[in-house]
């Protein structure tokens, strides 16, 4: 599956995108917020406060319950606010 970082996630990650292989035990995009905080520092610290940050997969924004199964790409954003 393809990552995608915007904003300040991009920043911390250090990435725009990378390919991405969670394990099997990575089932919803509460997982993988999870399981990216485990990947290294970098990702810790764009990851940190879980809760805030916002999910598309397959470009359909959705909440961290929702499965990542069969999912080909994943965006995470920052906080959005409007303006």
């Amino acid at each position: 599956m393809k990552a995608v970082y915007f904003a300040w996630v991009r920043e911390r990650v250090g990435l725009t995108d990378e390919e991405i292989a969670p394990p099997a035990d990575v089932r919803t995009v509460a997982d993988l917020l999870a399981w990216q905080i485990a990947r290294g520092e970098n990702y810790a610290y764009a990851f940190e406060n879980a809760k805030a940050i916002r999910a598309a997969l397959d470009r359909k924004h959705v909440k961290h319950d929702a499965p990542i199964a069969g999912v080909r790409e994943v965006a995470f954003f920052p906080p959005m606010t409007g303006g």
